[in-house]
């Protein structure tokens, strides 16, 4: 199981990490047109080998926006974790985080920073890629959005400070 994010703005629908269902595939994509209504929509990638289905879908949305790959709207910002590829967003509205192979997602809410063979082809080691991701503890946290496992849709600054604290002991 992958997750993908679909963040709804008044003024534009944001897709992160798109992928799309392999059953049911036009139910879906009648449903996600219904969601968008017209809107423009903003498709982010959190590093680049989740590009996923974000090409069909630009495609499909192209006519309603001049910019629909990697365009920024407000009301979400780009949080980068150097020397890995990879760029978390912040969504305050919502108070949740999105992460893209940086954090998994456990039983309970319970996050981890991902291990250190997912780092092979990058500059940053494990306790780097932790200790990037303590400067988000400055954020009201509620929930983190993760690719990889269960999100946590509650307590997410708590489950992200003992992830950190994990990672940074290994």
């Amino acid at each position: 199981m992958v997750g993908s994010v679909l963040y709804e703005l008044p003024d534009v629908v944001v897709l992160i990490d798109p992928l799309l269902p392999s059953g049911g595939r036009e139910r879906f994509l009648s449903w996600l047109d219904e969601r968008v209504a017209a809107r423009p929509v903003s498709i982010l990638t959190t590093i680049r080998w989740h590009s996923r289905d974000r090409e069909e879908l630009a495609e499909r949305y192209r006519a309603n926006t001049t910019r629909v790959w990697n365009y920024l709207p407000a009301g979400i910002e780009q949080r980068p974790l150097w020397g890995t590829g990879e760029t978390l967003f912040w969504l305050p509205g919502v108070v949740t985080l999105v992460a893209g192979d940086s954090l998994i997602g456990g039983e309970d809410g319970v996050l981890r920073v991902c291990p250190q063979s997912w780092l092979e082809d990058v500059r940053a080691n494990r306790a780097e890629v932790a200790g990037q991701l303590r400067s988000l503890l400055v954020l009201p946290i509620e929930r983190v959005l993760v690719s990889h496992g269960e999100s946590t849709l509650s307590y997410g600054h708590r489950a992200l400070a003992r992830a950190i604290e994990e990672a940074e002991v290994d």
